[in-house]
């Protein structure tokens, strides 16, 4: 086994130990944070129930008639409750309540009536004062029966007369547990494969510097003279190759390490939005209205992640393209009228006037599907940053060898700080009027087509106000 693939092989060991130990971390985490979540609600219903109890002690003696009706009643409810995968036809909360010894004066599941409950913990320590609280299991030995209890105490005059415990089947939220698990299981075996490919490319070119000093010791004992100078000349070159082979690999063209950080990054705000969302869904006493916000909530982040993942992979084509595969003469000024036209009903929600001023006949060498695409972004752009009732103004005009193409807003321009930024992958202004950001890709996607057509974009603010976009193309050589 060479030394190149022991290393490579200790990289995968170490990589494949770091993900399992993560996954091992995140997986086992899940449930103690699903009993964190409902142990918070029993405390708050422990509190109630025990508040509704107060109301009937007289003298210090408990009263719990009125708790008999109630949970028969709730027990013979019939509804169906549909939380994502787990459907829910009938309470399974449990409650009790002892006297100040200890002793149970009600059971909702009328098992232990009478008996003495002294010694749990849940009862022992609400009595006394504290907070009581305690898990146990309804059959020994069989952790699937397990209950979680709260207790709260009953006071009257301001001294506990007695307590009341709420119970709650760790089962009930169990399969909740389990989605979980699987669902991360899954995400962390997927990311892992991504990035154990990502890992694959970069440790071929990581051992990389291992083999030139492999090759430049063979070369140096074939040498049956030595030269200071030509061994010099030799490891430079050696040197210069390793660098530009680990450059095109790291930071060439595909930019895939950049893309795997910027990408988590953009994605990390839209899914913590998402699971928040999810999480408070589950609340089986949210109203409809807060219900239907959330939802939307939900489906606006999902769009805007489908929306990073659709552009980043247009970019990325686009970006591995040296040139153009076709080319084809381009009439601008037709181009730019059906762009206009094309773009019209987006103006005219927000009662926008779209101008249209071709000054000069032009035609330049180009994919015509893209040029489209370039246009219509900044048009876009211009029509998100325009206020109410303005206008945009969409101008073709040429000199001797270049045809320019301006859009120009009446918005509010471009902040003094983000005029360096505003071509950087991820970057985006929010727009006036929603305060939401874009992708930040749409502009470099325009700066990519440019460049393969031999032009060039910028973006500046006008003298009049407004911000006004010009994308620079050549003219055709026989206009």
């Amino acid at each position: 086994m060479t030394r190149r693939t022991r290393i490579f092989i200790g990289i995968l060991l170490i990589y494949t130990a770091g993900i399992a130990f993560l996954l091992y971390r995140v997986v086992s985490d899940i449930d103690p944070r699903y009993r964190e979540s409902a142990e918070e609600s029993l405390v708050e219903t422990s509190q109630l129930v025990a508040s509704l109890v107060e109301q009937d002690v007289i003298a210090g003696a408990i009263n719990t008639a009125r708790l008999e009706p109630l949970f028969r009643t709730v027990y013979a409810r019939e509804f169906s409750a549909q939380i994502y995968n787990l459907h829910k036809s009938r309470v399974e909360l449990r409650v009790y309540v002892t006297d100040r010894s200890g002793r149970v004066m009600f059971d909702s599941l009328g098992r232990h009536l009478g008996a003495d409950y002294s010694q749990w913990s849940d009862v022992s320590r609400t009595l006394a004062g504290l907070y009581g609280a305690r898990t146990s299991r309804d059959v020994d030995g069989d952790p699937r029966t397990s209950v979680m209890y709260v207790g709260a105490p009953i006071r009257w005059n301001n001294e506990i007369v007695g307590m009341v415990s709420v119970g709650k089947p760790v089962q009930s939220f169990g399969q909740f547990v389990e989605d979980a698990r699987v669902r991360t299981i899954w995400v962390g075996v997927g990311s892992a494969l991504a990035l154990l490919l990502l890992t694959l490319i970069v440790s071929v070119w990581l051992v990389r510097p291992f083999g030139l000093i492999r090759d430049y010791w063979t070369w140096v004992r074939a040498q049956r003279s030595l030269s200071l100078a030509r061994m010099a000349r030799r490891a430079v070159d050696g040197v210069r190759t390793g660098f530009s082979e680990m450059r095109d690999a790291l930071t060439g063209r595909n930019y895939v390490a950049d893309y795997v950080q910027t990408f988590t990054h953009e994605v990390k705000s839209p899914l913590s939005a998402i699971r928040g969302a999810a999480e408070l869904l589950q609340e089986p006493s949210m109203p409809h209205a807060e219900r239907e916000r959330f939802l939307k909530n939900i489906e606006g982040e999902t769009q805007r992640i489908q929306e990073i993942v659709d552009r980043m992979m247009e970019l990325t084509a686009l970006e591995t393209r040296r040139a153009l595969d076709r080319t084809e003469p381009v009439a601008l000024a037709s181009l730019i009228d059906d762009i206009a036209i094309s773009a019209q009903p987006a103006a005219a929600r927000r009662n926008i006037k779209l101008l249209v001023n071709i000054r000069d006949e032009a035609r330049t060498e180009g994919d015509p599907f893209l040029l489209r695409r370039a246009i219509s972004n900044l048009l876009d752009n211009a029509i998100d940053f325009s206020p109410r009732d303005s206008e945009v103004l969409l101008t073709l005009e040429t000199t001797s060898k270049l045809a320019r193409v301006s859009v120009r807003d009446r918005g509010p321009g471009i902040p003094e700080y983000a005029q360096e930024k505003v071509f950087e992958k991820f970057y985006s202004l929010a727009r006036p009027h929603s305060q939401k950001k874009s992708t930040g890709l749409g502009l470099a996607f325009v700066k990519e087509i440019a460049a393969l057509h031999r032009g060039r974009i910028e973006l500046g603010n006008a003298s009049r106000g407004g911000a006004v976009a010009t994308l620079t193309l050549p003219l055709l050589s026989n206009h």
